[in-house]
């Protein structure tokens, strides 16, 4: 044996005898390793976990959630809610599911009509009951008194913007439809389907008679439709997560309820407001815009953006119309060198009190009828002003 080694075996033999002599210093060593091995075991199981098994540990600590939609929420942002209260009453924890504005569009009315489902209406934060509330489809609460003050647990949402949750976020601006996400937590959780006959009809899930980690036809039927109008049935701003959600949901699907809430009969005044849009259009190809006035129901705005955007040679459009004191703008694209959404952000940026933005296939937008005309901090600018700047903006001069 070299000197050396006989070195460190002696003081090895010598550490041994200290540990040995002293149980408080061995109980101590032996707490450290366990402590050691704890913590690098949390590190792996934290580093390992799916973002779906995430979520699900958030919300299994809540005895009860609410699942806040955005402003007169659309099929993606209902079906969200439905998976997010699908996913808390599997593990104990009851959901509410909570909107403010309304639900007026054609198809938003029968998802929910179809679906025998009973979203609760907020008109200010303090109407939200529970404490802990999860975003869906948005990552910062919009549209209603008190909305600056929610500091959500948890944001899921595939639209860009800052807005995160204090314990979990997850936020996926490549996929087309928020629903997507949510459709891969089911897929990685290994949920499978099953039948039922009607919609829960009560607006609050807690869980019971519901087959834990399985998602009832209804829910799923709402899941693909959610998928399928915010990407224009998958051929419009689609990613192949899209793709693989609308496959793994498809088993579980009812036809029948899908075929009910994807041709609903359409509103007279929609149909005029889509006339309005067609005949009043400006066009300057490739892009065109129009403003058709006047409208009681703002939801027909968007849809005469989409009608106008279907127009030979047209492969951009942006459609502005007035409800009641406020100017709502909807846009679509179809050109990649038009990202719709910046370009109705870039204009509505300098006016106050007015928003904008989207993603590059469909954007809006609103701002205040008083503002645009000059109260308030800014000159204001006049529609035909408006209507330039979009075009600037669509042809890149902006």
């Amino acid at each position: 044996m070299t000197p050396v080694v006989a070195q460190l075996d002696g003081r090895a033999d010598a550490a041994v005898a200290a540990v040995r002599d002293q149980p408080v210093l061995a109980a101590a060593v032996v707490c450290l390793v366990v402590l050691l091995a704890l913590a690098g075991w949390l590190i792996w199981r934290h580093l390992c976990r799916t973002p779906a098994g995430r979520f699900r540990a958030v919300l299994a600590d809540y005895e009860e959630i609410a699942v806040l939609m955005h402003p007169n929420p659309d099929p993606d942002a209902m079906s969200c809610s439905l998976a997010v209260a699908e996913l808390a009453g599997a593990v104990d924890t009851a959901a509410t599911m909570v909107y403010p504005g309304e639900i007026r569009r054609p198809e938003n009315r029968a998802f929910e009509t179809v679906l025998d489902l009973e979203f609760e209406r907020i008109e200010s934060a303090g109407e939200i009951g529970p404490e802990q509330i999860v975003l869906v489809d948005h990552n910062e609460p919009r549209g209603f008194p008190g909305a600056e003050t929610i500091d959500p647990v948890a944001v899921v949402d595939h639209h860009p913007g800052n807005g995160t949750g204090t314990r979990f976020t997850d936020v996926r601006t490549d996929d087309g439809a928020c629903t997507t996400i949510f459709a891969e937590y089911f897929a990685e959780l290994d949920w499978e389907f099953y039948e039922v006959e009607t919609g829960v009809g009560d607006g609050t899930f807690d869980g019971t008679d519901v087959p834990d980690e399985m998602l009832p036809s209804h829910v799923a039927t709402g899941m693909l439709y959610g998928i399928q109008s915010d990407t224009r049935s998958l051929t419009n701003g689609c990613s192949s997560a899209d793709f693989r959600a609308a496959s793994f949901l498809y088993q579980g699907i009812d036809g029948d309820l899908l075929n009910r809430i994807a041709n609903p009969q359409v509103d007279a005044e929609v149909l005029d407001v889509k006339a309005r849009a067609v005949t009043n259009r400006d066009v300057r190809a490739p892009y065109a815009y129009s403003d058709v006035g006047e409208v009681s129901n703002s939801d027909a705005i968007p849809q005469a953006a989409d009608e106008l955007e279907t127009l030979e040679g047209v492969s951009a459009v942006v459609v502005v119309g007035q409800s009641d004191k406020t100017l709502r703008l909807a846009g679509r694209s179809r050109d990649d060198r038009v990202h719709i959404g910046r370009v109705i952000e870039s204009v509505l940026d300098d006016v106050p009190m007015a928003e904008g933005g989207g993603h590059a296939r469909m954007g809006g937008g609103q701002l205040s009828v008083d503002h645009l005309n000059g109260i308030g901090p800014g000159n204001g600018i006049s529609r035909d002003e408006l209507r330039e700047q979009l075009f600037d903006a669509m042809s890149g001069q902006q």
